[in-house]
């Protein structure tokens, strides 16, 4: 990324305003920002780690965009779902007074977001380096409304948004586990990686519950959940699982891990999340869980639960039950 920013700046086609803010939207951890001045930039980056990272960069770090502020400028840099990429564009030219860049790679579909931007504007012609291409046009306020979401999505009376998991419909996988969960599950509960709430309110029907631990990372999920799950036994951590310390031990633990960060599958999320969630339960205490059939986690769950099980699945999913954990040293 760094390569194409620079290259927008070296040509003196893209230049950025000598006074006042600069909104960048969802960069991540690999973008290099050195180009730009980091006084003046506004991150707007709603995932927990990549928010943390450039926090302890010295970077101004929102989780979502404020309200009522203005920006000299804006650079987006282009998620991989594509009615996120299109909210974010958006938002970005409605915010910003001077000029709006774009980023993005090939995979992230900015040759289709280049050809719907020349439709309604005349953005520059675009710099193709590494895989990707980086263009710019001039923001205005209203110059892309019909790319904004029309007032709230909802799947099934849930509250969903671009670029959340499973924004468009319930995850068949968190649909299965929901069915297989125990009457018991016991008074303490986290839901890790909960999403915008689906498995949360599902958890919440078994009365034994008397607390209820969501924890996600993205922003935007769990200010869906916050309105999904509208129960006082229920607390929302905005947090990386990896990293979270859960306020006491907890009688059971019900997840479907994410298994990408990118488009390649990475099961060590998954075995993370596992190692986690033996570290906060009890000693008779469970672990509850859905994966896609071809992830390797039963050596992962073998090696810090005494017990472990295929309760339900079909040819696509597997719902393991894991109990016991492992205290080990």
């Amino acid at each position: 990324m760094s390569v194409r920013l620079s290259l927008a700046l070296e040509t003196g086609g893209f230049a950025l305003p000598a006074e006042g803010r600069i909104a960048v939207f969802h960069p991540r951890v690999d973008h290099d920002l050195s180009p730009l001045p980091k006084e003046r930039l506004l991150l707007i980056q709603p995932m927990r780690a990549e928010y943390d990272a450039f926090s302890a960069q010295g970077y101004d770090c929102r989780p979502d965009l404020p309200a009522d502020m203005r920006f000299a400028a804006a650079l987006v840099f282009l998620p991989r779902a594509k009615a996120q990429a299109r909210m974010n564009v958006a938002q970005a030219a409605a915010v910003t007074d001077g000029p709006v860049l774009v980023d993005g790679a090939k995979t992230d579909g900015i040759d289709s977001i280049y050809k719907a931007l020349r439709k309604e504007t005349s953005p520059s012609a675009p710099v193709s380096k590494a895989h990707g291409k980086v263009f710019w046009f001039d923001g205005e306020k209203d110059l892309l409304s019909d790319w904004l979401p029309e007032g709230e999505t909802l799947v099934e009376g849930f509250v969903t948004l671009p670029g959340v998991f499973s924004a468009d419909g319930i995850d068949p996988a968190s649909r299965l586990l929901a069915e297989a969960l125990p009457a018991k599950l016991g008074h303490s509960v986290a839901d890790l990686g909960a999403g915008w709430g689906y498995l949360s309110r599902q958890i919440l029907t078994h009365a034994e519950v008397e607390e209820l631990h969501l924890v996600e990372a993205n922003h935007d999920a769990l200010s869906c959940a916050r309105r999904n799950v509208d129960d006082p036994r229920a607390q929302f951590h905005w947090a990386d699982v990896r990293g979270w310390k859960a306020p006491g031990t907890m009688n059971a633990v019900v997840m479907n891990p994410p298994f990408h960060s990118g488009r390649s599958a990475e099961p060590e999320l998954g075995q993370a999340f596992i190692t986690a969630a033996a570290a906060m339960l009890t000693g008779s205490g469970s672990l509850w869980m859905v994966a896609n059939r071809h992830l390797p986690y039963e050596a992962t769950l073998a090696e810090r639960f005494v017990k472990v099980e295929e309760v339900e699945g079909d040819n696509r999913f597997k719902v393991l039950h894991a109990s016991r954990p492992k205290r080990l040293r």
